[in-house]
């Protein structure tokens, strides 16, 4: 579904992605891994548009997209949720999930449903500002407000970071969920290892912004785990 081929990122003179590949298989779900500082992040947001790339393609059900304008990458079908949530702080949970409909392929202008059964607490928040939210139910608004385009790619960055355990594993249960009960394909930034392995099937691990290692999650040893892992 997504396919990343010899890519090449500069911040200024900085040489950050090195000649990178990547493929994410459609209907699987791939966790991006490496330590802090390695270009995780840094990728995502060339898929996004965000950041330019100085060579190199990247490829969206066929289709090249590197040098697409961010705006025209998201109702292709690609929902981004970014580190640190970045949700609209005095925007509604209802005007937040709201940001993304015009960019679903139906033009569709209702929420839909399936968000309110995945995230009941949004429901319950439709009229709170979203700055009043917990960290918590900020991630899941994230979330949600990424699923409302009804993308067929959804990209999560650091999903668990500062969010209280029994939250983690309810976000780790709706990935897996959205992940084989309708096949969405997913590409996750993961730290947390036991949440990695959990939800993920593949994995691809950075190092000083080039691929090291990939493959499925089963083959994540103790060696690569040392290696480009620990701290």
């Amino acid at each position: 579904m997504l396919s990343i081929k010899g890519l090449n990122q500069y911040y200024g003179q900085s040489h950050t992605l090195w000649d990178l590949d990547l493929e994410v298989v459609e209907g699987a779900c791939t966790c991006l891994m490496g330590r802090n500082g390695v270009g995780k992040t840094t990728l995502l947001q060339c898929i996004m548009g965000l950041l330019p790339v100085k060579s190199g393609s990247i490829e969206f059900n066929g289709a090249p997209i590197e040098k697409l304008i961010s705006e025209k990458r998201a109702p292709m079908g690609i929902g981004y949720v970014p580190q640190g949530r970045q949700i609209f702080p005095l925007l509604t949970v209802e005007e937040n999930l709201q940001v993304g409909l015009p960019a679903r392929p139906d033009r569709s202008n209702k929420i839909p449903e399936f968000i309110f059964e995945l995230f009941p607490v949004l429901a319950e928040m439709m009229n709170r500002r979203g700055g009043d939210l917990s960290g918590g139910q900020q991630q899941q608004l994230a979330i949600g407000r990424a699923l409302a385009i009804d993308p067929k790619l959804l990209i999560l960055d650091e999903p668990t970071e500062g969010i209280q355990p029994n939250v983690v594993a309810e976000i780790g249960d709706i990935i897996r969920r959205l992940n084989e009960e309708i096949g969405l394909t997913v590409l996750l930034v993961e730290q947390k290892l036991p949440f990695a392995r959990k939800v993920a099937d593949n994995f691809c691990i950075l190092d000083r912004g080039r691929q090291v290692a990939t493959g499925e999650m089963t083959a994540l040893d103790d060696t690569l785990i040392k290696r480009y892992l620990t701290v």
